[in-house]
């Protein structure tokens, strides 16, 4: 078969490796434009092109698949399957009807649960089980297109939003090439999704990361493994910015905020129900830390009393 696969990030780049390193014949890659990052703001090719041009494949990069000169080009390929991955762009109807064998996506949840932006670190907000990767056909409407396989992994008390993405990362590039195998071979069956049980995983934003301490102590729990590696959840300590990486759940009550005690094994905050046990920190200027190396150095920054995020 001639595959063009489409994709941008990380998560995208591991699916299109697992591809390449079974001999699947990638024609081309799709990819958005190379975006501004660093400090210096320079053009940064996404992590999919970097691997499609180690490997001498062409890269093509439209601002839109709207446009009818990108459909055009697309079609001069002739693909039988366009493989999508994270790819960030919108594929209109007339995009999806090009490959001879349509276009399928690897999507990082348990479909119809969690459509959308961020299914990796809404699953964990939200406290489920489990998660997973879910290989559909793709279709005009969001993540709504029949399903072809699934594979499942269990959410552990432990995981964060990056530790759920490289383990989804790893299964969802296996399921992805299982797929291919399976439609080359017309073995697939396609189940139709029940709407009815579809959640919308919105897409992250960095304000939605501020701890707000009148809520159940579970939930910030939560929310900061879910927020890491990004956006950071973060509050402030006496009017400076204070960033979350780890915390866990503890013991006490007190006003929403307030620091209930300080010790090695972590900064014991109060919540709206219970209290939270912050092991991981970072402060203006500096790296993230364990707790106990901020306590050994700057114990009077974090005095019972003290209330965080005003």
């Amino acid at each position: 078969m001639r595959i063009v696969f489409a994709g941008t990030p990380e998560f995208a780049a591991r699916h299109l490796q697992v591809l390449l390193d079974a001999g699947q014949p990638i024609v081309a890659v799709y990819t958005q434009p190379d975006r501004p990052a660093g400090r210096g703001q320079k053009l940064m090719p996404s992590p999919v092109k970097q691997l499609a041009t180690q490997h001498g494949i062409p890269v093509l990069q439209p601002a839109t698949l709207r446009d009818p000169a990108a459909q055009a080009e697309l079609a001069s390929l002739a693909p039988d399957l366009l493989l999508v991955v994270a790819y960030g762009l919108i594929l209109p109807q007339a995009v999806l009807d090009i490959p001879r064998l349509g276009c399928v996506n690897s999507h990082a949840s348990l479909l119809p649960r969690w459509r959308g932006a961020a299914p990796i670190q809404r699953a964990v907000e939200a406290g489920d089980s489990e998660s997973g990767v879910t290989v559909m056909r793709m279709e005009a409407g969001l993540d709504t297109g029949p399903m072809l396989l699934k594979v499942r992994t269990p959410i552990a008390d432990d995981d964060t939003g990056g530790s759920l993405h490289d383990r989804l990362a790893e299964l969802g590039a296996q399921a992805l090439l299982q797929a291919v195998d399976g439609l080359a071979a017309g073995s697939l069956v396609d189940q139709i999704q029940d709407d009815a049980l579809a959640t919308y995983a919105r897409k992250l934003d960095k304000d939605e990361a501020r701890l707000d301490w009148t809520r159940p102590a579970a939930e910030l729990e939560r929310q900061v493994r879910a927020f890491n590696p990004w956006p950071v959840c973060h509050s402030t300590l006496a009017g400076e910015p204070l960033k979350v990486l780890a915390a866990r759940l503890g013991e006490g009550q007190g006003r929403p905020g307030e620091i209930l005690a300080a010790s090695r094994d972590g900064l014991s905050v109060a919540c709206g129900e219970g209290a939270l046990l912050l092991t991981r920190l970072q402060l203006p200027g500096g790296k993230p830390l364990d707790f106990a190396d901020h306590y050994n150095s700057r114990r009077e920054r974090f005095l019972p009393g003290t209330v965080l995020g005003q």
